[in-house]
């Protein structure tokens, strides 16, 4: 600890008011001999005016009596003062004692004077002078305190008499004036010496002081115990946060104060415990730097830590130093927790767990047969979507607790993240265990949940990997459980799937399948191709619709089906999607201008904050006006964020671009749709014609079609490949355009603008009303 202290006086007239006022309160120290000089100046005073007859020594006599009774009075009344006084006091008291000084002074330079020129008598010349020079020397060492004290009393009692000596002309008079001059000056630079040494001395004391109170104002105010031991083991210092935070006695912290005496009481202060204290006062006898740490509990249970670090010193003594680390050690394990532990399940998180498995696997000697199972629910991000997540989190919360109550002794169960969970399950005696025990959780979590007075279904998927004796790594078993819950989700979800070796040449095919998606949207390797829709009425090619092709060098032409979710997997939808849009737009602008084009939006590319931009962008880039624009979107894409979802669909419609409703009956196929959002377009989905020769799904198809037509939208079918489903679509007159094979599969853009030439010089021949003789144009 450094103690600054305060700086010392510049020079010997600035001083601290505090020394100031001990200067002056030197002044009244020697009231005694005040007394006794005032009495012999009187009383010489009064011999001389008798031995001389002299009558004007008489007033003088008198003039030295009340001068003298004056500062006798100011000395009692000044030792009546017993408190410290202020620096405006001291400034009075030193004008009260200099007046009476100064009287006095000048009282016996007169006196000197009428002695020494009023007569010739040796006995008196020698009273006053040796009673004046007395007076001066006694005054010069009382008065150190104030040197211009002494100085006045120089010149005003000793000045005159000098004068006078001289004014006698007798030479040894005049020798003697010169002498005592001298004199003078010497008692002056006493005085002086005297003065510089009682100053110093004061100020180095107030500067004593100061440091001692800064120390012990710093040290009461540490926020850490400190206590001192001297090199006997008896206590030389404790400061006041060690004696709370030991609970010791005031009366305990005197100097003296042994180390066993400080320790037991903290003992029965419950502060440390027993066993505790006798490894405190071994440390400070080992007399090395060393750190120990205690807990002690109080009476409700709560913990309470203290570190006590022992500093020896080189004149063999130590000092302790006591820190309540409680709240760091808090802080510290909350924050384990936080790391470890799901925050809103309680269950272990990723990293415990995969920490948890690897200590087991790599401590036992013959790993036992266990088995790892990691569960995905079925349908949460639909929970998620439409009831919120604070719903989805009530929900996981439902899960891990049927998980923890389903689980038997030994099985480690964690939250892995998001809809997650891993569950290690030990001591098995064969896979028919594991896949028991997969089995009740997948019918434990398929069973209904109450949430909010809404009742919500999910399933699970598991896939398990069965541990085997070489396994010591948890990261494996977690990648083979991985790839079988992928299999399992594939094979239909609500099931469970062990871990085969042929899946990791799956999972290693896709994601092959990944690098060579990024490597060909990077390279522009994607094409597109066009598939014409046809007005019914015209014959003509109206919009042709913008399909993903890719031909790999060595996979050939890869499925769309492959392209799209794999990519919306990755996230690399959103940049293929915007490739496909810049791209048809400036195809289209290739086409006859009543053309449109248009172009698929998948959800995820949909919810794109920037989907605005990038269509106004896409359209400035081409010119492409924006009527000739069609986005495709589906069903799934209206489901999340409904209010923003309309937004942008209206500002897209205001802005001249037309929306279509593709794949409508394939998923929640909510007629709401029709109403609430700002569709131009409804494309019934393929699977309608299935069976269409009956009459359910003909009236199904037919009821879609009517409903559309008559909310003012445009109704194409997809999927027709022959004339007979051609005609049963086209029959009532409700259906606007058609889209499938009988007219055209998809093509590239060199054969599409073929197709549209072609399409545009030639209309299809009309066979009777509601009819038409259809075939392929292509």
């Amino acid at each position: 600890m450094q103690v600054v202290a305060p700086e010392p006086p510049q020079s010997k007239d600035q001083v601290s008011p505090q020394v100031y006022a001990a200067l002056v309160d030197s002044l009244f120290h020697n009231a005694g001999s005040m007394f006794f000089g005032v009495a012999c100046a009187a009383a010489a005073a009064l011999m001389t005016a008798i031995k001389t007859g002299n009558p004007l020594i008489w007033p003088c006599a008198v003039f030295i009596v009340i001068a003298g009774g004056l500062r006798a009075l100011q000395m009692h009344a000044h030792s009546q003062i017993h408190t410290p006084i202020s620096v405006l006091h001291a400034q009075r008291w030193e004008r009260i004692y200099a007046f009476g000084s100064i009287l006095h002074a000048i009282s016996l330079g007169i006196w000197c004077v009428i002695v020494i020129l009023g007569n010739d008598d040796p006995v008196a010349h020698m009273l006053c002078l040796a009673v004046t020079i007395g007076y001066v020397a006694a005054g010069a060492g009382r008065n150190y305190g104030r040197p211009k004290v002494v100085q006045w009393h120089i010149l005003l009692s000793c000045g005159p008499m000098s004068a006078a000596l001289v004014l006698h002309g007798s030479p040894y008079y005049i020798a003697l004036a010169v002498l005592l001059v001298m004199f003078f000056l010497g008692l002056k630079d006493i005085n002086l010496t005297l003065n510089r040494i009682f100053v110093n001395a004061l100020t180095a004391s107030e500067r004593e002081a100061a440091l001692a109170s800064q120390f012990d104002i710093a040290l009461n105010n540490m926020p850490h115990g400190l206590c001192m031991f001297d090199a006997t083991g008896n206590l030389a210092v404790m400061n006041y946060r060690f004696r709370e935070m030991l609970g010791l006695s005031i009366d305990l912290a005197r100097s003296g104060t042994g180390i066993e005496d400080v320790v037991q009481a903290g003992v029965k202060a419950q502060a440390i415990q027993a066993g505790d204290g006798k490894a405190i006062i071994e440390k400070i006898q080992e007399l090395k730097k060393t750190v120990v740490t205690t807990v002690v509990k109080d009476a409700a249970g709560v913990e309470r830590a203290l570190s006590w670090t022992f500093q020896p010193m080189t004149d063999g003594g130590v000092v302790v130093l006591v820190e309540d680390i409680t709240e760091r050690r808090n802080a510290a394990a909350k924050i384990n927790h936080m790391a470890r532990y799901d925050e809103l399940t309680g269950l272990p998180n990723r990293v415990s767990f995969r920490d948890e498995i690897e200590e087991i696997l790599i401590a036992a000697k013959r790993a036992p047969l266990a088995a790892l199972l990691f569960i995905d629910l079925d349908q949460f991000k639909q929970v998620n979507d439409t009831l919120g997540h604070p719903t989805g989190d009530r929900l996981l919360c439902m899960v891990a607790d049927r998980l923890r109550e389903l689980l038997p002794p030994h099985t480690i169960v964690a939250r892995f993240g998001g809809d997650e969970f891993v569950v290690f399950q030990q001591h098995i005696a064969s896979k028919d265990d594991a896949a028991e025990l997969a089995r009740k959780i997948v019918e434990r979590l398929s069973e209904r949940y109450e949430i909010d007075h809404h009742r919500v279904e999910i399933g699970a998927s598991i896939g398990i990997v069965i541990t085997l004796p070489t396994d010591r790594s948890a990261d494996t078993l977690l990648k083979n459980a991985d790839m079988a819950l992928y299999r399992a989700k594939a094979d239909g979800r609500g099931t469970f799937c062990f871990f085969r070796e042929d899946m990791a040449q799956t999972v290693e095919a896709r994601r092959t399948l990944e690098l060579d998606l990024r490597h060909a949207l990077a390279n522009d390797e994607f094409e597109l191709f066009f598939q014409p829709l046809v007005n019914l009425k015209t014959g003509r090619i109206t919009t042709c619709e913008a399909l993903l092709r890719w031909t790999h060098a060595e996979r050939g032409v890869v499925s769309p089906g492959e392209i799209i979710p794999v990519a919306e997997d990755m996230g690399l939808i959103v940049d293929l999607g915007r490739w496909i849009l810049r791209k048809a737009c400036m195809e289209c602008m290739k086409w006859p201008d009543n053309v449109r084009v248009a172009v698929n939006f998948s959800p995820l590319q949909f919810h794109q904050r920037d989907v605005l931009t990038e269509v106004q962008y896409a359209l400035e880039v081409s010119g492409l006006p924006a009527n000739r624009l069609e986005i495709e979107i589906t069903e799934s894409a209206l489901l999340r964020k409904t209010e923003w979802v309309h937004d942008v669909l209206v500002r897209l419609a205001e802005a001249g671009v037309r929306i279509s409703l593709d794949d409508f009956g394939t998923g929640y196929s909510s007629l709401s749709y029709l109403h609430n959002f700002p569709l131009h377009k409804v494309k019934i989905d393929r699977s309608f014609l299935e069976d269409i020769n009956s009459d359910r799904p003909l009236t199904l198809l037919r009821g879609v079609a009517r409903l559309s037509a008559e909310l003012g939208m445009l109704v194409v079918v997809e999927g027709i490949e022959n004339s007979k489903q051609l005609d049963l679509v086209t029959a009532d007159g409700t259906v606007t355009e058609a889209q499938g094979f009988l007219f055209s599969p998809p093509v590239p853009a060199t054969q599409i603008r073929k197709l549209l030439a072609a399409s545009h010089g030639r209309r299809l021949p009309d066979t009777g009303p509601g009819r038409h003789t259809s075939r392929s144009i292509a």
